[in-house]
């Protein structure tokens, strides 16, 4: 019985040795986990600069938009979203500051007569409309105010205004409307530009009289309006005109027979 334990002692030692002796190239666990360990707490020449900057630099927070993350709170943000407008003179075109380009051919600058100031129906009419709809269904010219029903919503009407009454060199759209039905080619604009009131008023009124518009320049004061009619074609204009605190000028433009 003696002879058979030493024999199964010398058989099975080996055998255990063998399984627990390490494998050329293999590395236990213990030294996996101290390189990954190294690696977290910048030890030299085993940490790795990507891993090491990531768990070590400081966090980049922007402050203006730390409270705009809320999306999926109960409780509200702590201040409204952003949604600040650029300034008008941002992409201004070549022209748009000395306001004396046309669209296409510069023409010589007349000077717009003083406003009357007696009497400013469209004056009173802008002041009531609140929106480029309401504008257009408010203007003396039957024309304009019948197809102010049929009026769309869309940037793309700012590229459709008449080629006689085009937009301000520069001119910041801010919204548009039209209407393109067999009777309607109504064309409405709101947009600003830096130039000034002055400035614009005399622009516009140098173009349309040179293309044969009558030009009337009317205020109550606050509001500038330049409108006319051609009897050629039935066309017809209306301009409202404010100026900003900045000394620029904020606009809204009414205009049949629109491309």
């Amino acid at each position: 019985m003696s002879r058979k334990r030493v024999f199964l002692s010398v058989l099975v030692l080996p055998l255990a040795l063998m399984a627990c002796g390490k494998r050329d190239g293999e590395r236990d666990l213990d030294t996996l986990d101290n390189e990954l360990v190294d690696a977290g707490t910048g030890a030299p020449n085993s940490s790795d600069p990507a891993m090491t900057s990531a768990l070590h630099d400081q966090i980049m927070v922007d402050p203006s938009l730390a409270q705009q993350s809320n999306a999926n709170t109960v409780r509200p943000p702590a201040q409204p979203y952003s949604g600040g407008v650029p300034p008008v003179t941002i992409a201004q075109t070549a022209g748009g500051a000395a306001g004396t380009q046309g669209s296409a051919v510069s023409q010589r600058a007349k000077q717009a007569p003083a406003p009357t100031t007696k009497d400013c129906p469209n004056c009173k009419a802008a002041r009531d409309s609140l929106t480029l709809g309401a504008l257009a269904a408010n203007q003396t010219d039957k024309r304009t105010s019948a197809c102010a029903g049929s009026m769309r919503y869309s940037a793309a009407w700012a590229d459709r205004v008449p080629g006689d009454v085009p937009l301000y060199p520069g001119a910041r759209v801010v919204e548009a409307a039209g209407a393109d039905t067999a009777a309607c080619h109504l064309r409405a604009v709101s947009f600003a530009t830096n130039a000034s009131l002055k400035t614009v008023i005399d622009w516009y009124y140098t173009r349309v009289t040179n293309a044969g518009f009558s030009a009337d320049h009317q205020s109550d004061g606050a509001e500038h309006t330049l409108g006319g009619t051609r009897q050629r074609d039935g066309g017809a204009y209306v301009l409202f005109l404010t100026s900003r605190r900045d000394g620029g000028t904020d606009v809204d433009m009414v205009a049949n027979n629109g491309r």
